[in-house]
């Protein structure tokens, strides 16, 4: 099964030489540095032309593997609330990005509420947005896509664990990408003061902490739910704190600060 690009042309560049073009210049033509992988990145999914430069940088902080599980926010509604596609591969400009099938089903295995689904990716853009980057930045990768569209603690923490022990259990590194912009449509100045105290609880690992301020303070961070699930699967592999990358928003591309979408590069080593 093919998964085809929903977004290119709008979020990204729809040939492959432009794409390819964009990407150097965000990433400074700079490659991944000899390093471990992360346990987890959390990566804006924003078009390439406000949140690229993050993506970009977050991608850059340390090693990369060649085995990723990629969890976006369900933007559309539709499909199962934990969607994962099984088998084939997702088609970018850079070609076919194939998935991980051994480790997709240690996934299902392991995480009783994931399902099998293709309704919830299909035009879904937070991790189609990913995929570019990780092709060019680790040739020859796989990837297991999971749309989360549950905010259920208990669902979310279920679906963390198994992530782990899929992870555990694998032979070769597996690094989560966590797909999330943050605050929506404030002043810049709002946002960056109602994105703190979520960036708290992201650096501190505490995926409870994370889901309880982002309700309370009504905090617009699209992907709160993949970011609870993977926090909690890093800190079952041994994760204690997070570093940010960096933190930016909209305004710094087009000059309006006076309703910008917010984004945060985080890595947990």
């Amino acid at each position: 099964m093919i998964r085809r690009p929903a977004v290119a042309g709008s979020f990204y560049p729809a040939g492959e030489s432009a794409l390819r073009s964009e990407i150097e210049t965000l990433t400074g033509g700079h490659r991944i540095p000899p390093a471990p992988p992360p346990r987890a990145l959390l990566v804006p999914h924003a078009g390439y032309v406000y949140s690229g430069r993050i993506a970009a940088r977050t991608y850059l902080s340390g090693g990369l593997p060649d085995r990723f599980i990629v969890l976006g926010p369900n933007h559309t509604g539709e499909g199962e609330p934990i969607a994962v596609q099984s088998e084939g591969a997702w088609r970018t400009p850079l070609g076919d990005a194939p998935i991980d099938a051994p480790l997709a089903a240690a996934i299902l295995s392991e995480a009783g509420a994931a399902r099998v689904d293709a309704a919830a990716h299909r035009r879904e853009h937070s991790i189609e947005v990913q995929v570019p980057f990780l092709q060019h930045l680790a040739p020859g990768c796989r990837f297991v896509p999971i749309c989360v569209g549950t905010h259920r603690l208990d669902a979310l923490l279920d679906l963390g664990r198994g992530l782990a022990r899929a992870i555990a259990s694998a032979e070769t590194p597996v690094t989560l990408v966590l797909s999330s912009d943050m605050t929506h449509y404030e002043a810049a100045d709002v946002a960056q003061r109602r994105d703190r105290p979520a960036l708290e609880r992201i650096l501190a690992i505490d995926p409870e902490g994370l889901l309880r301020v982002v309700r309370e303070e009504r905090i617009t961070m699209c992907g709160v739910a993949p970011a609870v699930a993977g926090l909690e699967a890093a800190r079952r592999l041994g994760a204690a704190a997070a570093h940010l990358v960096e933190y930016g928003h909209s305004g710094q591309t087009n000059g309006d600060t006076t309703s910008v979408v917010a984004y945060a590069g985080v890595a947990v080593p």
